[in-house]
């Protein structure tokens, strides 16, 4: 006799530009599974995502009354399903009563997005990465310090006694991918691989000197052409040269406090060999936890704004 699959309670929806993961949610908390999906915002017209959802959660959906789905990140965007507006910092992260019920066709569906966060001076906004400083807080809620938050658009979060009070976005993984799959670099670089000298290296030369990155750039194809410059060598300067542009630019967050950095490898460690070369002592942790951990907190929000 098959034993038919647990259905979850509710759903968690994290849906970015470019992918969208979903977890199927007991009241355990513990997630049942993850969904991965490539129908990220950029690839869907507004009358879209609907569909895409119910796709996913087809097999969940309940006979009577419908199926709690909370979503951060970009489906809440201008060009997203339902825009989520901005709370201006500085603000405790979103909370469930904040966020955008949508309005779906199908009654079985009950989807909230939460909203971002915003700054007026210097201009800055962010969706997605409140509800990670919100599952960081979950945790940690005296936490007095700055989270770093790798990624395309890199985010760093001055945090204290319980609230986002200023944050700043640099595009470095998106200056990274374009110089290092466009540019004239392109022909230089290894498609991987990290020398931890030549990165570290090039992080320390940089923050000496930021005033000459764009010269700093064009040397790695003159080197390459006039010695030989190892591929995978370029790269990671390319990558410590402009992660170390972004560390000094950011050097009023970092310097002197509590540093956590999200991820656990790949583009995070190399934000904490970087700052550990500057002095810092920055720990790490889990990036999909934070979200996770968000996620839960809104729809414990809802529970309780519902008994």
């Amino acid at each position: 006799m098959s034993v038919s699959a647990p259905r979850p309670e509710w759903i968690a929806v994290d849906w970015g530009t470019s992918h969208l993961r979903l977890w199927r949610m007991p009241r355990s908390g513990v997630a049942l599974d993850r969904t991965d999906s490539d129908k990220g915002m950029g690839r869907l017209t507004r009358d879209q995502f609907e569909p895409v959802l119910l796709d996913l959660v087809q097999n969940d959906l309940p006979a009577e009354g419908h199926l709690t789905v909370i979503c951060c990140g970009m489906a809440g965007s201008r060009q997203g399903w339902s825009e989520a507006r901005y709370l201006a910092v500085p603000s405790a992260p979103p909370s469930i009563a904040q966020a955008t019920h949508v309005q779906t066709r199908s009654p079985s569906l009950s989807v909230h997005i939460l909203p971002g966060l915003s700054q007026a001076s210097p201009a800055d906004v962010m969706r997605g990465e409140e509800t990670q400083i919100s599952g960081f807080l979950s945790t940690e809620p005296d936490f007095d310090g700055v989270l770093c938050l790798p990624g395309t658009h890199s985010k760093w979060a001055h945090v204290s006694a319980g609230e986002v009070v200023s944050f700043r976005t640099f595009m470095t993984g998106e200056l990274f991918a374009l110089l290092s799959g466009q540019s004239v670099l392109r022909h230089s670089l290894a498609s991987s691989g990290l020398d931890p000298e030549s990165f570290s290296g090039a992080v320390a030369h940089v923050m000496s000197r930021p005033e000459g990155l764009a010269g700093d750039l064009f040397s790695l194809r003159a080197e390459s052409l006039l010695s030989g410059l190892d591929a995978t060598a370029a790269r990671s300067r390319l990558s410590g040269l402009l992660i170390g542009a972004e560390l000094a630019a950011a050097r009023s967050y970092w310097l002197g406090r509590d540093i956590v950095i999200a991820g656990e490898s790949g583009i995070a460690s190399a934000y904490q060999i970087a700052l550990a070369a500057q002095g810092a002592d920055p720990r790490m942790v889990d990036a999909e936890e934070m979200t996770l951990n968000g996620l839960r907190a809104a729809y414990a929000q809802l529970r309780e704004h519902a008994l």
